[in-house]
């Protein structure tokens, strides 16, 4: 049971947690990606080139801490070797029988205190001894005749055939002694005692002790005897230690030596902070890098998205293509499935609008043709009538005209719901477009219109006369009936290689950017009282004859509509 509770607690958590997760956009995505690609690699090699750096370094130390005490252990023992020798030869020298007659003459204190002085710092006193223990002789004067202390004997050993005997440590002394013999009997009478300054030894602890390192000399119990000034005996350091092997009973001296742990890493130190710096430097440089490269990838997909959720709002332009290869396929797949998505509901919505206009087409011309025609036949009987006064003229003027407005729509309301197929023939444009010109001239004037044409050279197509003179006439007359008097309109006539080319234009106040969509829409009109099916069949007509229309601002920043139509083959 408390299994289940716990398997139930943990899926909701975790359905909790997916339901607040947001999903990493592509650009994320991919500077993620390549970071990884870039960083990882580095990181290991950093990781594993600082570890191995810090090996390599931990053993150098090591072996130079060796090394290091392996010369202090060989000069310190070289030293105090040299002292027992000094002592054991001074001992038997002949001036050293001077002690016999109490050094009466002072010769031999002369001579131990010019060897003293010939070894610089390396002993305090030299002095000898009878054997009562008074000072007969000494480097020192004022030792002379005083009474001999020394300290416990730490060691006594033979010396080629003598004993020599070294006292314990006092004071930063170490004491010497040899006995001296008589030439004559072969006898003991009395003894030199070398005090040794223990300073020298420190001093090459202490000289010995470079780049943090710290020496210490100790006995074979582990006593201090000597250590250079930084010793501390630290817990996190580098430690090693040397024998010293020498002929005296030094047993179990050695020589330690520690170094910091931290001053000893510090070269691997500078590496990691180096490789820190470098991993920084590849970030800085990866993110220079990758995130142009994220942005060329994700910003063409953000384009994109942005388009596909708004396409459908006026005025929405598919992105310029870019990015790469597969981006810009998906692009341009984008695009023609929205513009064929687009192309297909205006069509579905042409075709609803014609289905209305077919069906009232189909109602008004049999319903509204023959009482039209029967009004218009009766008007003109009525109007032979010669006491007919001139208000009963004017009143069947208007229902002639009224019937005529009416036969035009049901005309252009069935040319619309059926047009019919285009009779194709070779036309010349710049004839025709010169007669409808010439058809038009009166209309103009009355408005004092200017309509000019301007066609230089004969231009075949192959079109149906009459629905060019219908596409002709309907943009003419849109532009006279909108235009203010005074107005202008130019037509023009051009072609290359393929197509030709004419141009309506006006200085009229044009079409609003928001309505220059619906031009071409069935019942879409800006003039009052239109009915909206002018243009409506004048893009049939184009479409029918292979060509396009399209409307732009003209050169008076008025209205300009521009039909292409394909030439006529040789």
């Amino acid at each position: 049971m408390d299994d289940r509770f716990g398997k139930k607690h943990l899926t909701r958590i975790f359905s909790h947690l997916m339901r607040f997760h947001s999903p990493l956009t592509i650009r994320k995505m991919l500077l993620i990606a390549f970071l990884l690609a870039g960083l990882l690699p580095t990181l290991l090699v950093s990781l594993l080139s600082f570890y191995q750096a810090r090996q390599a370094l931990r053993v150098e130390i090591q072996h130079d801490l060796q090394t290091t005490g392996n010369a202090v252990a060989e000069h310190v023992d070289r030293v105090l070797n040299e002292r027992v020798q000094n002592v054991r030869s001074w001992s038997q020298l002949a001036i050293m029988q001077d002690l016999l007659i109490g050094d009466i003459d002072k010769r031999l204190s002369i001579f131990l205190a010019e060897t003293r002085h010939s070894y610089a710092e390396q002993y305090i006193s030299l002095d000898v001894a009878d054997l009562q223990a008074h000072i007969v002789a000494s480097s020192r004067p004022a030792n002379i005749g005083q009474a001999l202390h020394t300290p416990p004997v730490w060691m006594s050993f033979r010396d080629n055939g003598q004993t020599i005997s070294i006292y314990h440590l006092s004071n930063h002394q170490l004491m010497i002694s040899a006995p001296i013999f008589s030439q004559n009997t072969l006898q003991p009478m009395g003894q030199l005692i070398a005090t040794f300054n223990w300073q020298v030894i420190e001093n090459l602890l202490n000289h010995a002790a470079q780049h943090s390192t710290e020496l210490a000399l100790v006995d074979g119990k582990q006593r201090m005897l000597a250590q250079s000034n930084l010793w501390s005996d630290q817990r996190h350091s580098l430690h090693a230690k040397a024998a010293i092997t020498s002929r005296l009973p030094l047993n179990g001296w050695q020589i330690h030596l520690n170094k910091d742990h931290d001053v000893a890493v510090a070269p691997v130190h500078r590496l990691g902070m180096i490789f820190i710096a470098l991993l920084g430097v590849t970030l800085v440089f990866s993110l220079l890098l990758v995130r142009p490269l994220a942005q060329n990838i994700s910003r063409p997909l953000e384009a994109l998205t942005r388009y596909v959720q708004r396409f459908r709002q006026p005025g929405s332009r598919p992105p310029a293509s870019s990015g790469p290869a597969e981006v810009q396929s998906l692009h341009q797949a984008f695009t023609q499935m929205a513009t064929d998505l687009a192309e297909s509901e205006q069509q579905l919505t042409r075709a609803a609008k014609l289905a209305v206009v077919g069906e009232m087409a189909a109602a008004m011309s049999h319903e509204v043709r023959t009482p039209l025609g029967i009004m218009r036949s009766s008007a003109d009987v009525l109007l032979r009538e010669t006491q007919l006064s001139e208000d009963g003229r004017e009143v069947l003027g208007f229902i002639i005209s009224e019937t005529e407005r009416l036969n035009k729509l049901v005309s252009a309301l069935i040319d619309a719901a059926r047009p019919r197929l285009p009779n194709k023939i070779p036309l010349d444009l710049q004839a025709h477009l010169q007669h409808v010109v010439a058809m038009l001239q009166k209309p103009a004037q009355a408005k004092q219109i200017s309509l000019a044409l301007q066609a230089s050279q004969p231009t075949i197509i192959e079109a149906d006369q009459d629905q060019m003179t219908q596409v002709l006439v309907n943009l003419l007359m849109n532009a006279i009936q909108i235009l203010p008097e005074g107005g202008r309109i130019s037509l023009q006539l051009s072609a290359d290689a393929q197509c030709a080319h004419i141009a309506v234009a006006d200085d009229g106040p044009g079409v609003p950017p928001a309505q220059q969509s619906h031009l071409f829409e069935a019942f879409f009109t800006q003039r009052a009282g239109g009915v909206g099916l002018g243009l409506a069949v004048v893009k049939q007509i184009i479409e029918a004859h292979d060509g396009t229309i399209s409307y732009s601002t003209s050169p008076w920043q008025g209205a300009q509509f521009n039909l292409s139509l394909p030439l006529a083959t040789a």
